[in-house]
Parts: C-alpha cells; structure tokens; sequence
C-alpha cells in the first residue's frame, strides 16, 4: 500500500486527521509508511549500514521484521530511532507527530494522554522524543538578508517567596522589584533571529549582555546581513561588523520605514502563546526542545507552502539517529 519506492516527501496517500486512515490505527500500517519514508529506496539495515537488496523480511506475527544477509542481524524500522525499545505502538506515535506537527502553538501532554490513551507520563515522554526528532541541525549557511534580532523572558509570574528576602518599601504598595516582567527578573532569557521571509533561529541565553548576544550574532548570521534590533545598549557596536545596523526605540516608535523587529515579535507571540496557553509551564532544562518544537514549526510554516502532512513527514526523517531516554 504504501511503497517503498515512494519519495520520502510525499506519499501515495497524503496524512490527514481522519479516524478511519489505517496509519493511525493499524501497526501494520504505520510501520509500512514509517519504511516508505526512512528506506524510499528499500530497508538499509541499521547495524552494518548495507543496502543494495541485503535485508530480506521474515514472518512474524505482529512486526515487520527484517534480517541482514550481511551481519545476519535482525531489525525493523524502528532501531535507531526515537522509537527504539518504545511499548507505545506505532500507530499512536504517528499520530502524536502529526498532532504535535499540525498544532501551530503545540499540545499539552495531558491533551496527547486523553486522544491517545496513553498515561500521562508516556504521554510527556513521547512528546520530548518528538520534540528531540524536530531538533534541527545547525544552520549549513548563517542567516543573510535582513535580520531582526530581540529577545524575551520566558517563566511564570514573579515569585512571591522572594518578597522575604527584601524589606517592605511600603507595606501598603506593591514591592515594584517583584512586579518586573522583562529584564531584572528571574525568568530565563531567550534570543531569536528571524531572517525576513527565512527561517528563524532561538536559543536559551544565560544572560543578555553584549558578549552573549553578539556572540549568537556571530555564530549564526553573515556579515553581509543588515540587522535589526531595537535600542538595547547590548546591540550597540554590531554596525562596525554588519553591513548594517538598524534599531528602533520603542519608547517612542515601532516602525521607521523599513527598519522594525515586528517579525521576531511575531514568533515570541506565537511561542509565548504556546507556553502561557497550552503548556502552562516550562522548567529551564527543558527550554531548548519547546525552542526547537516552535522553530520547526516556523521554519516548516504553511506559508512557506508546507502543508501538514509535508511537515509531519520532515519531523518523521528527523527521527534517525537520535535517542532520548527517560533519565536524560
């Protein structure tokens, strides 16, 4: 049904959200497809790495099992990937990547353990698996073009056990030190870099001081670039480094013609809407994957003319050569 001569970004029958697709309830089948999309040109075993028609499949009750005729080992679909030594079927597992790939602000664990009928802990653990498998590998080339560059704080509300630490200014007035909600507080920073109609690339920072966020620029943005920040004194001197250097002040202008951070905004509304709304909360050591969840989604975007089914099947090859296990 489906085969394996299929390429990789398309099937013979594009993903939906439909009940009575088999992909979604047949472990048959979903493994079949996972095949079509890992081996598009036939199994390659996983052990010895050969191809060239040396796997052969053997019977088996439930699994689509193969052998090497080279190492002689046994392997199915599934060795060498986020789904290696998983009890969850893989029926539900496609499902999960196709919830999580189609949701634009994500889907909470919990909303996975009801659809799926998992626990809620297996819920959260297929979840990260899925968000290591959309884990992108560094940039090939660094960002060119027009680059805006902004940061933002991600936590919850301050904490309000820190008012013990300090004095009352006035017992009758909120203490303004719990009430920041930016830099001063202790939420964790994050800084993206958006490329005007390219991709986006966020990272969890220790702190927003000029040799950390210039050191990001650096990494991942050309110096023919022109970029755009607004006027946070950390950004000062990048025009002795960049074809140009923009910034707004938002105190008291948003735009100036061409020059605005209106698109990195735009990706920490969705993240921040993802996280406040559906997530709730993020503790930091997991911030990198949330992070890597939203700029696979944004760099797969629909209007960049990737459909949900399309972006599905990306995060699926992102499944190779990758494990996260539970303790990690």
């Amino acid at each position: 049904m489906y085969s394996l001569g299929v390429p990789s970004t398309t099937s013979s029958k594009d993903l939906t959200f439909s009940v009575l697709d088999d992909r979604f309830t047949s472990v048959e089948a979903a493994a079949e497809y996972l095949e079509s999309i890992r081996w598009p040109d036939g199994p390659v075993c996983p052990h010895c790495g050969e191809a060239e028609k040396q796997a052969y499949r053997i019977k088996h009750k439930t699994r689509r099992l193969w052998k090497c005729r080279v190492c002689r080992k046994q392997f199915t679909v599934t060795v060498g990937t986020i789904f290696e030594s998983s009890h969850i079927p893989l029926n539900k597992w496609l499902l999960a990547f196709y919830l999580l790939c189609s949701s634009k602000k994500g889907m909470s664990a919990h909303q996975l353990h009801r659809m799926l009928g998992v626990t809620y802990k297996s819920a959260w653990f297929m979840a990260h698996r899925i968000r290591e498998a959309m884990t992108q590998p560094p940039f090939q080339t660094r960002l060119t073009g027009t680059v805006e560059v902004d940061e933002t704080y991600i936590g919850g509300k301050p904490r309000r056990a820190n008012q013990r630490q300090y004095k009352p200014l006035d017992p009758k007035k909120p203490d303004p030190r719990l009430s920041k909600t930016g830099r001063g507080t202790e939420k964790t920073p994050v800084v993206a870099l958006v490329q005007r109609d390219g991709r986006v690339y966020s990272q969890r920072v220790a702190n927003v001081t000029g040799a950390t966020l210039k050191g990001v620029i650096r990494k991942h943005v050309d110096p023919s670039a022109r970029i755009m920040t607004d006027a946070f004194k950390s950004y000062s001197g990048l025009a002795n480094e960049y074809a140009g250097h923009f910034t707004v002040n938002h105190l008291d202008e948003y735009v100036r013609g061409e020059v605005h951070t209106n698109t990195a905004e735009n990706y920490f509304s969705i993240l921040k809407r993802g996280i406040d709304g559906v997530y709730h909360h993020v503790s930091e050591a997991h911030l990198p994957r949330y992070l890597a969840e939203f700029d696979f989604r944004y760099n797969n975007r629909t209007a960049n003319g990737v459909s949900d089914a399309e972006r599905t099947v990306k995060a699926l090859q992102g499944a190779e050569g990758k494990r996260l296990r539970f303790a990690d």
